[in-house]
């Protein structure tokens, strides 16, 4: 063997011994939180949403990403204690499902882990949770649902299925702070030009349903209007439903998984579009942008949801040009 080749040889072991090292070095696996204010079967369809989301961006649950889930199932004075153990944990990235509680436990509870919104109906600028949505300027960024600012439109749609509305109950859960913003400052606009007359309905506990919904004694309303989100509605849902077809209510939602459930229409951002986006965010703080340079989104495609089973139930006829608008309906 001459010099030269045995150079060669030696050259190759050792990077063959190189490269049989750096792949047996075990990959970073990140670490992702996940806040929530309801309990996971409530929350169910929305995280395996952005598990199928992330999992389409090549992250895998148990492979390269680990995620830890908390629930407040229901009892807001357990949020920050939640949010707080996700920081002693310390994930990479705190992922929040919506509402105002939650995140501002998240947000009180760590100035420098990224924070990603999902399903956040208030504005984020207005709430103070970002200094505006193109330059969010510090820890926090994802995507919103304008739950609230869409309230205008809804009530055009039940207007239109329903020519003749001229009272409309609002279901609402008074501990959520959005809900009761919407009912004094987001609908009263809209529902003057449409002249229209907001019925406030609210509901503290499970009990209150019932209760709301025998209008014996009261103005009837024409149509019901139901906020979404929340520890008390969104559980509720099929019982909403179930309580507005038995009023033979017109109604309408901000999700389309209460349509799904017997409700009669919904509109409302593209769920699945919103789960693909917070994933987005997610692969992109990985990969090690900050959150600050990253603006907060809003949706860009909407669902309109039309039951017609519902409809056909309480002897309701939607116009045909509200028909060709729903981008679903369910026969």
């Amino acid at each position: 063997m001459n010099r030269r080749t045995a150079i060669r040889r030696l050259a190759t072991f050792f990077l063959t011994t190189a490269s049989l090292a750096h792949a047996q070095q075990p990959k970073k696996v990140s670490r992702i939180g996940y806040l929530s204010s309801v309990d996971p079967a409530t929350d169910s369809r929305r995280a395996e949403g952005i598990r199928q989301a992330l999992r389409e961006r090549g992250y895998i649950a148990g492979q390269n990403i680990s995620i830890e889930y908390r629930y407040a199932e229901g009892n807001f004075d357990r949020l920050p204690e939640l949010a707080a153990e996700l920081v002693r944990l310390k994930v990479d990235v705190i992922v929040v499902s919506g509402g105002a509680r939650p995140i501002r436990a998240a947000i009180d509870a760590t100035k420098t882990i990224p924070i990603v919104l999902v399903g956040s109906g208030a504005d984020p600028v207005r709430a103070g949770y970002v200094e505006s949505l193109a330059r969010p300027g510090a820890n926090v960024t994802g995507i919103t649902s304008l739950t609230g600012e869409l309230g205008g439109k809804r009530l055009e749609l039940l207007k239109e299925a329903v020519p003749k509305l001229a009272r409309v109950a609002y279901l609402y859960d008074s501990a959520i702070p959005n809900s009761v913003r919407e009912l004094k400052e987001v609908l009263p606009v809209p529902a003057r030009a449409l002249r229209l007359t907001i019925q406030p309905w609210e509901v503290r506990g499970a009990d209150d349903f019932d209760r709301v919904f025998a209008v014996k004694g009261k103005p009837r309303p024409d149509g019901l209007y139901v906020t979404g989100g929340g520890p008390l509605m969104r559980p509720n849902q099929k019982r909403i439903a179930a309580l507005a077809l038995k009023s033979r209510l017109p109604s309408v939602y901000g999700n389309r998984e209460t349509v799904e459930t017997g409700g009669l229409m919904s509109y409302g951002a593209d769920l699945a579009d919103s789960y693909r986006r917070v994933a987005y965010f997610v692969d992109r703080i990985l990969k090690g942008t900050k959150p600050a340079d990253l603006p907060v989104e809003q949706p860009m495609r909407f669902d309109f949801v039309i039951n017609l089973q519902t409809a056909k139930k309480i002897g309701l006829t939607i116009p045909p040009d509200l028909l060709a608008r729903a981008n679903k309906i369910i026969r």
